[in-house]
C-alpha cells in the first residue's frame, strides 16, 4: 500500500513584484516569465510530494486571463492534484493585486504533470495524494478527465514528431 499524502502539504505559493524589465511593450509581465514562474512553483509542490527529484513532463496548458501589469504583485499557488505511480499533476493558480488599491484577479490556471525519479534516474513511486477541502475535491475528481486529455495531446505530439523526423 502506497503511502499517503494530504495535497495541503504540497502547496506552494511566491509572490513577486512585476518590474518593468518584466514586462513588454504593452506595460504587462511577458507570458514567458510567468511560464518559468509557473514552471518553478509547480517543481516546488511536486518535490514536496515526492521528495525525490523530478522533471517536468508536460505542461498541460496555461491559461492568461487578465493582464498583469508593471507595478502590480503577482503570487502563485501551486499543489499536486493528482498522482498515479510515479506522476503527478500540479494546478498553478496565478493572482495578480494592484498594490495600491487592493484590488485582485486571478490572472492565469495552469495544469502541470511532473514525474519524480529515482537516484538512477527512472520514474520513482510517489504517495497517493488526499484531498479534504471542497476545490481539493473537485480538482482530484476532475484529474481523471484531463489525463486522458493529456494521453491524446502526447500520442497526437508523438504522430507529428514521426511526421517532422520523416520530412
Amino acid at each position: 500500500m502506497r503511502p499517503k499524502k494530504f495535497m495541503r502539504d504540497t502547496l506552494a505559493v511566491k509572490t513577486s513584484h512585476v518590474l518593468p524589465p518584466d514586462t513588454n511593450h504593452h506595460g504587462t509581465l511577458f507570458g514567458g516569465k510567468l511560464m518559468a514562474y509557473i514552471d518553478d512553483i509547480a517543481s516546488i509542490s511536486a518535490y514536496r510530494m515526492a521528495r525525490n527529484p523530478v522533471v517536468t513532463a508536460s505542461t498541460d496548458s496555461v491559461d492568461f486571463l487578465e493582464p498583469i501589469k508593471v507595478g502590480d504583485a503577482v503570487t502563485l499557488e501551486a499543489m499536486v492534484t493528482y498522482t498515479g505511480r510515479s506522476s503527478m499533476e500540479v494546478f498553478v493558480k496565478v493572482t495578480s493585486e494592484k498594490l495600491l488599491t487592493g484590488e485582485k484577479a486571478i490572472a492565469a490556471l495552469s495544469f502541470l504533470t511532473f514525474v519524480a525519479l529515482d537516484e538512477n534516474g527512472k520514474p520513482a513511486p510517489v504517495p497517493e495524494i488526499v484531498p479534504e477541502t471542497q476545490e481539493e475535491l473537485w480538482l482530484n475528481e476532475t484529474a481523471i478527465k484531463r489525463a486522458e486529455h493529456r494521453k491524446v495531446r502526447k500520442g497526437e505530439s508523438q504522430e507529428l514528431a514521426k511526421f517532422f523526423k520523416r520530412a
